[in-house]
């Protein structure tokens, strides 16, 4: 589906698949609030696409993860391989 910019958007069913691992992966309370985004970059260090993932906790801590590809093409296994912050 595309945008009013006529941008594709990502599939619903993707995020809601990286909200659900990634609450499960870092045992996140029903209090905390997941974001999940899909970024394009144009500066030479960083990938053309990455996927931002952000928990809000109740007590105003943020914490943020990246993630080198679009949203519809994270894995499972891309979760499972990121830390705890």
């Amino acid at each position: 589906m595309r945008d009013l910019f006529n941008r594709s958007r990502p599939n619903l069913d993707s995020v809601r698949q990286i909200k659900q691992l990634f609450s499960e992966q870092f045992k996140l309370t029903e209090t905390t609030t997941l974001s999940v985004a899909e970024l394009n970059c144009h500066e030479p260090e960083c990938p053309p696409v990455e996927t931002i993932v952000t928990a809000r906790h109740a007590d105003g801590t943020v914490l943020d993860w990246r993630i080198p590809k679009p949203i519809n093409k994270v894995l499972p296994q891309d979760i499972k391989l990121l830390k705890t912050k």
